[in-house]
């Protein structure tokens, strides 16, 4: 089974000739993904193994009217840290080439890979503090952060947190430890 290592998620129009130039440039077959999550999206890939025996697959896939996810799978063993690096440059390049937004980098490793939804209304309804965090070792996890994560990454994260309505009704120790993290 094919499991995500790496995923650039980007918006914008592409005509079908920048298609072929995107799956040109990345060295993709025109060949849709047969299996793993999201194959049904799949627009083409290319099977590879790394320096360190990984299996893996990059995938090209169309996700709603102008969305485009770069995919770097693993099918069997871990990617050495150098060729995940390598194809977040090399997606992120060839996105950015061909006038595409960058919407999220997962996993992120700069705060502009970050995806942040809009903050809900001051007024929504059943806004409270429910979750079961008082230590900020404890909440990296619900922001959507590994513990290992950079720390650009965990700031930016916590910042938009803090500026969630619920963030009134958090623990006042972890609100402590929030703003010291932030403040250093």
């Amino acid at each position: 089974m094919l499991w995500p290592v790496l995923r650039v998620l980007a918006h914008g129009d592409l005509a079908a000739d920048q298609v072929r130039q995107l799956i040109g440039t990345l060295g993709l077959d025109e060949v849709p993904r047969a299996e793993g999550p999201g194959n049904e999206a799949s627009l083409a890939h290319r099977a590879f193994t790394d320096d360190a025996g990984a299996r893996l697959v990059l995938d090209l896939s169309k996700v709603g009217a102008s969305g485009w996810l770069l995919a770097l799978l693993s099918g069997g063993g871990q990617p050495s840290p150098e060729t995940v690096e390598s194809h977040r440059r090399r997606l992120r390049d060839a996105a950015q080439h061909l006038g595409l937004t960058i919407v999220q980098v997962d996993p992120a490793r700069t705060a502009d890979e970050v995806f942040l939804p809009a903050t809900p209304d001051e007024g929504a309804i059943g806004q409270s503090w429910d979750l079961p965090y008082d230590e900020l070792d404890h909440l990296w996890p619900h922001l959507g952060v590994g513990a290992d994560a950079p720390r650009e990454v965990k700031k930016v994260r916590l910042e938009a947190m803090t500026r969630a309505p619920v963030w009134a009704d958090a623990p006042d120790r972890l609100r402590r430890q929030a703003a010291e993290f932030l403040r250093d």
